[in-house]
């Protein structure tokens, strides 16, 4: 397999040649999308696809859909399909199964796979030790917590804080990473607890957090349990400010969720100057743009780019993701020699008129 060049190489290309691509390039292009089409994950199959189309329509790109069963087993049979269909490149993927057993395939031909979904870091620690295509436009295992970390230490300076989780091992290894790095720089939380997920009620949790002076609380669970103390908090005339992670993004029910409560979540809405147009078109195509939609949609374009660079620079296609700075419906994105994003994709977010909008923060 061709060996990435230094990440300085492709840096060093000036800044508009990912907009000066020629139209034939694009116009040659075939990739395979790979996403579920049964099953439980069929829902989640249908935005990578809806993504994937309406960019591929705007750039003139032939697609291959491929099923993902997500199973243990099918890897191979998954990438085996990829590289029959004569495709240059591959995006979906959201179960571990297909990467781990279908990436040495994909590997032998040369095909970059990108995955918007699979986070598990060990896959991609093994996947660029072996010299494996695999890029992730999805987050790492350690982002969500590096970003509610950095919001904390950075907005919450000299304030009570408080960590809470609903003893879920989720929920307890997220608020664990925070506390060991929010201890590292300095500032040790003045309450730490662990409540009872699920209640009607926390007033004996926020009557405990009143009584010890807390202002400012990172809460480790789900969106209703932090809608219940935000409701309860407001009964206790306590001003609290309220920080969630990724798991506020649920359905507002059966408390509705407070307006000001804070989250960090990734982006649901196109970004960047053409994102007017964007939407339009979402809307001219009835698609809801949401979950793995805009990271379809991104991923598609971004192949398009690196294959205009590589067709005009006599190069693999692999090589010119890396180091390049993309501009995509969800922002720019750049991969590093590791093939992670060398940005963390988190956004701070604020519950506003029954919707998350971006917060506006000096990292953005």
């Amino acid at each position: 397999m061709t060996h990435a060049r230094p990440f300085t190489t492709w840096l060093s290309l000036p800044a508009l040649l990912v907009l000066s691509v020629p139209a034939s390039s694009a116009a040659e292009l075939k990739l395979a999308v790979v996403a579920p089409t049964a099953g439980s994950f069929a829902v989640l199959g249908d935005q990578v696809r809806e993504g994937a189309a309406l960019a591929a329509e705007g750039l003139s790109i032939s697609i291959v859909e491929i099923d993902e069963p997500c199973t243990e087993g099918s890897g191979q049979a998954v990438a085996e399909a990829i590289t029959a269909a004569g495709v240059k490149a591959a995006v979906g993927f959201l179960c571990s199964e297909t990467l781990k057993e279908g990436l040495p395939v994909l590997a032998d031909a040369n095909l970059p796979a990108l995955t918007l979904s699979v986070r598990w870091k060990g896959l991609m620690e093994d996947a660029v030790k072996a010299g494996w295509p695999l890029f992730r436009l999805a987050p790492n295992g350690d982002q969500e917590s590096g970003k509610l970390s950095q919001v904390i230490l950075r907005d919450w300076p000299g304030e009570p804080v408080a960590l809470l989780e609903d003893g879920t091992i989720r929920g307890r290894e997220l608020t664990e990473a925070i506390r060991i790095t929010l201890e590292e720089r300095g500032l040790k939380p003045a309450f730490i607890d662990t409540f009872r997920p699920g209640q009607e009620q926390q007033l004996t949790l926020v009557r405990r957090l009143k009584t010890a002076g807390i202002s400012h609380v990172f809460v480790g669970g789900d969106r209703n349990d932090v809608s219940i103390i935000a409701r309860d908090a407001k009964a206790e005339d306590l001003s609290l400010t309220l920080l969630g992670g990724e798991a506020m993004r649920a359905a507002d029910e059966p408390v509705p969720l407070e307006d000001g409560v804070l989250a960090v979540g990734l982006v649901e809405t196109p970004q960047g100057p053409s994102a007017p147009a964007l939407i339009g078109d979402f809307e001219a195509a009835g698609i809801a743009p949401e979950g793995y939609v805009l990271p379809a949609h991104a991923a598609v374009t971004m192949l398009a780019d690196s294959w205009g660079i590589s067709s005009a620079m006599g190069t693999p296609v692999t090589d010119a993701l890396i180091g390049t700075t993309f501009e995509t419906v969800i922002g720019p994105i750049t991969f590093g020699e590791d093939h992670e994003l060398t940005e963390n994709p988190y956004r701070l977010m604020k519950w506003q008129d029954n919707a998350f909008v971006p917060v506006s923060e000096p990292s953005q």
